[in-house]
């Protein structure tokens, strides 16, 4: 391993993508860039183990690395499993905070809009947060390790699969829904940006989200199925996000 300090030299166009086998990994993969983008595999590159994570990148030199890697669905692995949920999205978002932080690498690490409480909605990356699942607090644990590095940024998005997979939607829960595609596209563009950053669509119910692409789809209701305390709007103010890239 390297002491702290240590600097190599990095290939500008080059990122190296955690997770990369994944859903989103998969949409980023297509996405028109002059970027070499690199996807390794657990094998080539393990999350848990600081020694495969400094191989792989002394060997690829990245000037980025996207971190996707961690346990994300169906949320509720993360309240059977706690220790894989703290060791993949906790632990092993430290390990690659500190090799990136020894090799100069920029850091850019996917959170989620979950970690906001939740409660009213248009949430500015300055607000209070407070996550109400294991899952979300996972991924704020990982955000932890990353603030401590200056030459990052991490990003709490609200994503989902295209087409839109389930055939009823919430009527009643608002948030922030974009396809990975469109992710894809804008996280490429925000590579040297660092700090925090909302990554969204417009703020609207789940069930006004996936009516324009399914006019079949049925409403139901979240506070019935969760109860009267559940939080029903975690949606994030994403002006930051607008102003950068310049979007309406």
């Amino acid at each position: 391993m390297v002491g702290n300090g240590f600097r190599m030299y990095l290939y500008k166009n080059r990122i190296v993508v955690t997770g990369g086998t994944g859903r989103f990994g998969k949409e980023l993969s297509k996405a028109k860039t002059n970027l070499n983008l690199f996807f390794p595999n657990k094998k080539e590159l393990d999350i848990l183990n600081l020694k495969s994570i400094y191989k792989y990148i002394i060997k690829k030199k990245p000037k980025y690395l996207l971190h996707l890697a961690g346990l994300s669905r169906p949320m509720n692995l993360h309240e059977k499993f706690i220790k894989k949920s703290i060791d993949l999205n906790i632990i092993g978002t430290g390990n690659i905070t500190k090799i990136c932080s020894d090799l100069g690498i920029k850091l850019i690490y996917f959170s989620t809009s979950y970690v906001y409480p939740g409660n009213k909605g248009n949430y500015k990356e300055t607000d209070a947060l407070l996550p109400n699942n294991n899952y979300a607090w996972s991924k704020l644990g990982g955000e932890s390790a990353v603030h401590m590095y200056k030459n990052s940024l991490i990003v709490r998005v609200s994503m989902t699969e295209k087409p839109f997979v389930h055939k009823k939607a919430f009527d009643d829960y608002i948030t922030n829904f974009i396809f990975h595609e469109d992710i894809a596209k804008y996280t490429l563009k925000i590579l040297n940006k660092k700090g925090i950053i909302n990554m969204g669509g417009k703020a609207q119910s789940v069930y006004n989200f996936a009516k324009k692409y399914n006019l079949k789809i049925k409403k139901i209701s979240a506070k019935k199925i969760f109860g009267k305390n559940f939080p029903l709007d975690p949606s994030m103010n994403i002006d930051k996000l607008k102003k950068i890239l310049k979007l309406k």
